[in-house]
């Protein structure tokens, strides 16, 4: 389960569908829905965040938009708790993190689209998040 912190402008169509139905596993995990995933390290900010499935659901809704704006359709019906809710800290190093992560990934998929990213200047979050100055997430599994 990957649940981008990156703005889902940065994903590729594979990266975008999957962030997709990985974050849907994410509402039903948080839902009590399924037994697998609950204590997947992704899930702990959205844990920590004071109603959960509003976060999930503001997650959720900024993957549609930008699925939206490329004519895609996603089914947004699917959200159960759509809205404004207080947006999720995060920091700069997990931008960067994710950074590195991702573009390893589109230069095997989208060479030219993994080099952009690699090379952009500034990195800009899902609208759920805010950013500030620190480390990786403790949550972040670094390795491999």
């Amino acid at each position: 389960m990957r649940l981008w912190t990156l703005h889902p402008r940065y994903l590729d169509r594979a990266g975008l569908l999957a962030a997709w139905r990985e974050a849907l596993l994410a509402q039903r995990v948080l839902e009590g829905g399924t037994r697998g995933y609950r204590h997947h390290p992704q899930l702990a900010r959205f844990r920590s965040h004071p109603d959960p499935l509003r976060a999930i659901g503001r997650y959720l809704a900024g993957l549609a938009a930008e699925a939206a704006a490329r004519g895609y359709r996603f089914d947004a019906r699917k959200i159960r708790s759509p809205g404004a809710c207080e947006p999720i800290a995060t920091t700069d190093g997990q931008l960067e993190f994710e950074r590195r992560h991702l573009a390893a990934k589109l230069r095997q998929r989208e060479p030219g689209r993994g080099e952009r990213l690699a090379k952009a200047i500034t990195l800009e979050a899902h609208p759920l998040f805010v950013v500030r100055p620190g480390p990786v997430e403790e949550w972040e599994s670094t390795q491999g």
